[in-house]
């Protein structure tokens, strides 16, 4: 197992923990909620649907090279946010040196 798949294991596992713990405590809307009190929390809503867009782009043009689908990863981004680029990029190391060219 490589030192990234590692590191992105961890990054998962403790990203989930954090947001299992945020979702008992406040729910999924109570995520959410937040962003529509001020201005500022708004732009944070904004970034981080512009960060979400972009990896779904990101992912398509790269599973692609890849032999990969990104629909899977690219339905669990707009549900879950950050865990769908971080499955993908899972998926991708323990597939790595498999790259199509084309």
């Amino acid at each position: 197992m490589s030192a990234r798949l590692v590191v992105l294991l961890v990054v998962l596992l403790l990203f989930g923990a954090l947001t299992g713990v945020a979702l008992l405590d406040v729910g999924y809307l109570g995520l959410i909620a937040p962003h529509f009190q001020s201005w500022g929390a708004g732009q944070v809503l904004a970034d981080l649907v512009i960060l979400a867009l972009l990896s779904c782009l990101w992912m398509l043009g790269d599973a692609r090279g890849r032999g990969l689908s990104a629909w899977p990863f690219i339905a669990l981004t707009l549900v879950g946010g950050s865990f769908g680029p971080l499955t993908y990029l899972l998926v991708r190391e323990s597939k790595k040196g498999r790259r199509v060219e084309g």
